[in-house]
């Protein structure tokens, strides 16, 4: 299980990207990146935030840790952006809070080069979970205390918005990935073989209940948590025709990208 936190006080918006999250203090008194509920495509994010940055916790990436986060509904009374305040009133209960990073610094190619068994283990990554963001044009990876950590993975497993198309063969073009110039041999991944069905299974547990129920198509969140776990083993242990290499993008930074938003001077 997640830890679960209260809000107590919201800070800020960050208003990149159309999900609207937020910088929010809790009652462990740490401050924590928020993703709503009720914003942008919904719930479906916050299980892909949780599925994809859990697995790559186990698999020995580094990402920021994962609460369960209560909203109050008084918490948005005194905010007088109306569209914060309205987020916030639909999004009463629990969301997903993810830790802020103080000081950390957005991914500059030129600035930091990836060890090529690195780059090539990161792409594969990103390729089994079907991440699409991941880009020099937003990379969503943070220099913080000399190492690289992985954010921003609700776009990730983006074929649970329709369950019927879902193909675990789905090609994955990692030409487009900001670590393509830097990558060695994507044939040697070894990290297929650590994806288990018990790991999967653990991962799964982790997403609350109530955000998978009532997914069209399915019986029960056990159901829903079942679908992704088989998904996932046959993306990872079957044919890897999907990995395609095709031409490396161009190795820039994108302006604006999200890093920006956890400098701790933006906060």
């Amino acid at each position: 299980m997640l830890e679960e936190i209260a809000a107590t006080r919201y800070v800020t918006p960050l208003r990149e990207g159309g999900s609207l999250p937020g910088v929010v203090e809790a009652d462990d008194l740490g401050t924590y990146v928020v993703k709503f509920r009720e914003a942008g495509q919904g719930r479906r994010v916050l299980v892909a935030e949780i599925i994809a940055g859990e697995l790559a916790r186990r698999l020995g990436f580094r990402t920021p840790e994962l609460k369960i986060i209560d909203l109050d509904p008084q918490l948005g009374v005194r905010e007088p952006d109306e569209e914060v305040q309205d987020l916030l009133q639909a999004s009463t209960g629990r969301n997903l809070a993810v830790d802020f990073l103080p000081g950390a610094l957005g991914y500059e190619p030129l600035a930091w080069q990836p060890d090529p068994a690195f780059a090539a283990d990161l792409i594969w990554f990103d390729g089994l979970i079907h991440n699409i963001d991941r880009s020099w044009r937003n990379p969503n990876l943070l220099l913080w205390h000399r190492d690289i950590w992985l954010i921003d993975h609700g776009a990730a497993l983006w074929f649970h918005h329709n369950w019927k198309t879902a193909d675990p063969q789905r090609p994955f073009d990692a030409g487009d990935h900001v670590l393509a110039p830097f990558a060695g041999d994507l044939g040697r991944v070894a990290l297929a073989e650590r994806v288990t069905r018990n790991l999967l299974e653990a991962v799964t547990a982790l997403v609350p209940a109530e955000w998978l129920d009532d997914e069209p198509g399915f019986t029960s969140a056990q159901a829903v948590r079942d679908a992704y776990v088989e998904h996932l083993l046959r993306r990872a242990h079957g044919p890897r025709a999907w990995l395609v290499r095709g031409e490396p993008a161009q190795a820039r930074p994108g302006p604006g990208s999200v890093g920006e938003f956890w400098r701790g001077g933006r906060a």
